[in-house]
């Protein structure tokens, strides 16, 4: 991933992410109240975006997610999922499927766009902007160690687990 600025379908430009760079601050409303990247300093972060509540794919990220949270816990890592989705919409998600992540609503996509994770898709031939599945580890000092794009799902949080566990 090289660094400089890329173009985003708003027409501002912005930095791209890489590896080693500060990650961006946010404050996303979540059902325990706001969630900062200042406050979980110290701290592991898994930061993933993904696009919409209660779909096959989100699910699925989700309940995995959930399955090792214990071993998230143990390697002193956070895990928050960010959509656009509201917060009583993460609440009705969280609570069919006895989730243990947390979901941080960001309506109007700014904490999506600050990482690079609102992209130009394409579905049967017709464009359109949406939010790339996307993965992001931040170490306890607040820069980006790993950073997973266009994830697929299956095999995906066991791999973020090994990658946090290895994270000093």
């Amino acid at each position: 991933m090289g660094g400089g600025t890329r173009q985003q379908a708003t027409g501002k430009m912005m930095a791209s992410l890489d590896v080693g760079a500060a990650a961006p601050e946010f404050d996303l409303a979540s059902e325990e109240g706001p969630l900062r990247l200042a406050d979980l300093r110290g701290r592991k972060l898994v930061l993933y975006f993904y696009p919409k509540d209660d779909t096959t794919g989100c699910t699925r990220e989700a309940v995995d997610f959930t399955g090792l949270a214990a071993e998230f816990a143990k390697a002193d890592t956070v895990v928050i999922g960010v959509s656009k989705d509201s917060v009583a919409k993460h609440a009705k998600f969280r609570a069919k499927y006895e989730l243990g992540v947390k979901l941080a609503s960001d309506p109007e996509g700014e904490v999506i766009e600050r990482y690079g994770s609102w992209v130009e898709k394409t579905l049967y031939g017709r464009k359109y902007m949406g939010i790339d599945r996307s993965t992001f580890l931040i170490g306890r000092d607040g820069t980006i160690a790993r950073i997973w794009r266009k994830v697929k799902v299956p095999g995906h949080a066991q791999t973020v687990l090994e990658a946090a566990q290895g994270l000093s």
